[in-house]
């Protein structure tokens, strides 16, 4: 660890923080009205249908799924639009070509997403909160499991920055695997209102786990699952490794 430049990295990590809080408009705002517009939809429904939760109140159940929507949507976006447009401007390779290896600057990268991913998982915690009422929140594991989001989909940015050249890329992969996979990790619903036979979806989908546990850390009497626990970390430690290495032996990094 003596032979890393901890001053290229801190400086790297302040010029990405500054420069997605400096189009605030539309890398907050704009996503935070639609997540509000998202919230008042379904609230009307509530009011109309009475969408049902084990949980209680609907809203309560899904907020905090919106919440890590909304987190691994800006983790995965913000990492790989990053590197994919500092290749279409070149500035890439001068990061190449600096004295600051590229495990160095895929921490950087990663530190910078992990503050980007907690700030807009607060704001939005912070604006949500007023449509709901939640009587005690567990703030050691909301910030756990948004830590754990955070790696995971800023990893697959980091990939799918790595390994592509052009928007199409990026957006085929967001389109077609993040956004279900978000979709479909019980953001939206309760796991007892899916029928049994595609309940496999939610089985073996790390992301439900993720989105479960921190919606956990909402109520008191939901119990921590150690299995599920191991096997996020386990997918974790798989993601990043794998970024790590294609990044660190330059397949298709530059061409």
């Amino acid at each position: 660890m003596s032979n890393f430049s901890y001053l290229s990295i801190k400086t790297i990590i302040i010029h990405e923080i500054r420069e997605y809080f400096k189009e605030f408009q539309f890398t907050i705002i704009a996503p935070l009205i639609t997540t509000i517009i998202f919230v008042f939809i379904f609230s009307t429904l509530d009011t109309y249908y009475s969408l049902n939760s084990s949980k209680g109140i609907y809203l309560n159940f899904l907020i905090p799924g919106i919440i890590m929507t909304v987190v691994m949507q800006t983790s995965f976006n913000y990492i790989s639009e990053v590197i994919i447009n500092m290749k279409q401007i070149g500035s890439f390779e001068d990061f190449l070509m600096s004295p600051i290896s590229r495990i160095e600057l895929f921490f950087s990268f990663m530190i910078s997403s992990i503050f980007i991913g907690l700030c807009v998982g607060y704001i939005n915690l912070l604006v949500l909160c007023f449509f709901s009422e939640f009587e005690t929140i567990n703030y050691f594991s909301l910030n756990y499991y948004l830590l754990l989001c955070i790696l995971i989909f800023s990893s697959l940015g980091a990939l799918t920055g790595f390994l592509s050249y052009s928007w199409d890329s990026q957006s085929t992969v967001s389109n077609f695997f993040i956004v279900p996979i978000s979709f479909l990790s019980g953001s939206f619903f309760n796991i007892n209102n899916i029928d049994s036979n595609y309940l496999f979806i939610l089985k073996y989908n790390p992301i439900y786990y993720l989105v479960d546990g921190f919606r956990s850390s909402f109520y008191f009497d939901k119990q921590i699952n150690l299995y599920s626990n191991i096997y996020i970390l386990i997918i974790i430690f798989l993601i990043i490794s794998s970024s790590l290495y294609i990044f660190n032996k330059g397949f298709r990094v530059i061409k």
